[in-house]
């Protein structure tokens, strides 16, 4: 009976004298991820020193290099002397100057617009200097096949089209998809029919009218070189619109509620000039590094901690898109997440690959040629956590919580203990740059904060509109789920579609 006893009470104090050391641990990881360092380092990415972060240009990587040495000065080592750069090829195209956007009426100049105000470019437009009347073309599709044409009945050779720059939210004959509302569909559409130039309109019936943005999504297809394309503000729409009788809204309003094209020429002129340098393959690069597990068997099992390093990036040198919280924000927390595991006494059982990726604002680019082309088996990945704008925004969401049930009931159970700020909302399907691997089974969870995008692609997505506190929440929430999976704590589950 008195041996039991001893050895009852050994076992007590063992248990305790653990979980006193797992919580100093904890307590010491967290300190070490605070709001303060990881806003330092959204200074740094975000500076104009790394101009808008466009993969293929100096500043990418520079971003890179950044990352690298930070990747480097934490221990984190490299596979095959690769010197921690994942190397892929991607398409490219730098703006230059001169410029200009001019609106004219009966050969006399009205105003000239300013670049990043009342216009942006599209990353990826042509070159060219054209002048030439302006026609609206509604959204600009044409599938006459499918029984809808914004350019039937309209002549649009040689002039440069005024289009809204998504798709409409109802269907064709209320069954019938849109063609995807990509840069390359609705410039092909344009091309198709003589049109010579494209000016792309947000939709002013919406919750929120869109600034202009810059935007690097073009789409499936090859690059047309020679036909200019930009993103005007609602003040523009204003002037070209000028005695047509309609307002942009009206417009938008007449064609949703009748759901057919509502196409006409305008009375104004516009000037516009660009120049460009594409490259259809330019080198770039992922940035990653690996911490050894320290189990035995548990360390040929990883967790994948990522985000991207892309923004959007500069134009005619007189612009860039910071991208503070799209995405210096993520990046800086699988850094900061990289600096705190290297810095415990207890190291993680599992091994962790962190990894930024290239070219997500082009269509996940760099995310889905590591997962076709992974750095370590998917296989032997026990989950993987995605953090993308994750600075700006009032809570936390987790998403693709429905086809990782258990990775999500993780993530609540930390957020009850610690954080506090995870909302129950949620989705299955992926998300962001973990899309790419869940496809191919990867459990993966993302973290995004709600109400995250008032800034996105914006000029004004700096530091200073960044809410340091939920930062600081959304990536120590992140460090405690990781802690879960590589301690052993969470088993792969099955991907649910």
């Amino acid at each position: 009976m008195y041996k039991t006893l001893i050895i009852l009470l050994l076992s007590v104090f063992c248990f305790s004298s653990a979980k006193s050391q797992n919580d100093q641990e904890i307590k010491k990881a967290l300190d070490n991820i605070n709001s303060k360092d990881l806003i330092e380092t959204v200074k740094i990415l975000s500076s104009p020193k790394y101009d808008g972060r466009f993969p293929g240009a100096k500043g990418y990587d520079e971003a890179s290099e950044f990352m690298r040495n930070e990747f480097k000065k934490s221990g984190l080592r490299s596979l095959n002397n690769d010197n921690y750069y994942q190397k892929l090829n991607v398409e490219y195209n730098q703006i230059d100057k001169p410029y200009q956007f001019i609106i004219s009426k009966n050969g006399v100049k009205l105003k000239s617009y300013k670049l990043g105000n009342d216009f942006v470019f599209r990353c990826f437009t042509g070159g060219n200097h054209i002048k030439a009347q302006v026609v609206f073309c509604g959204y600009g599709i044409s599938v006459p096949e499918s029984g809808y044409d914004d350019y039937s009945g309209i002549d649009v050779k040689n002039k440069i089209v005024m289009v809204f720059k998504h798709n409409p939210k109802w269907k064709i004959n209320g069954k019938v998809e849109w063609p995807d509302a990509t840069e390359r569909t609705k410039v092909n559409a344009a091309v198709k029919h003589g049109a010579i130039g494209i000016i792309y309109v947000s939709e002013p019936n919406e919750s929120k009218v869109e600034l202009p943005i810059g935007s690097a999504m073009h789409g499936e297809g090859n690059q047309n070189t020679t036909f200019p394309q930009l993103h005007a503000g609602q003040n523009v729409a204003v002037d070209l619109l000028q005695e047509s009788g309609y307002n942009l809204s009206k417009l938008q309003s007449l064609i949703d509620s009748l759901k057919k094209p509502l196409s006409l020429a305008l009375k104004t002129t516009v000037e516009i000039e660009v120049h460009t340098k594409y490259v259809k393959d330019k080198a770039t690069q992922n940035v990653y590094g690996i911490i050894e597990g320290s189990d035995p068997e548990l360390k040929n099992e990883y967790l994948i901690v990522s985000a991207h390093l892309d923004h959007v990036g500069s134009q005619a040198g007189e612009i860039y898109f910071p991208g503070a919280n799209d995405n210096a924000s993520g990046s800086s927390s699988v850094l900061q997440m990289a600096r705190t595991y290297s810095k415990m006494n207890v190291k993680p059982k599992r091994s962790i690959l962190f990894i930024v990726f290239a070219s997500e604002e082009q269509g996940l680019t760099g995310s889905t040629y590591s997962s076709e082309h992974p750095l370590i088996p998917l296989e032997k990945v026990s989950a993987m956590i995605n953090l993308d704008c994750i600075a700006f925004g009032d809570s936390i969401q987790m998403g693709n919580g429905k086809s990782v049930p258990e990775l999500w009931k993780i993530a609540r159970e930390k957020d009850s203990l610690y954080t506090k700020q995870m909302t129950h909302i949620t989705w299955k399907g992926g998300g962001a740059d973990g899309t790419p691997f869940h496809k191919k089974g990867v459990p993966m969870i993302y973290s995004v904060t709600k109400n995250s995008y008032g800034h996105l692609h914006c000029l004004s997505d700096k530091v200073e509109t960044l809410n340091p506190e939920l930062f600081e929440k959304v990536v120590r929430l992140a460090y405690l789920i990781s802690t879960e999976v590589t301690n052993g704590n969470y088993k792969r589950e099955k991907v649910s579609e």
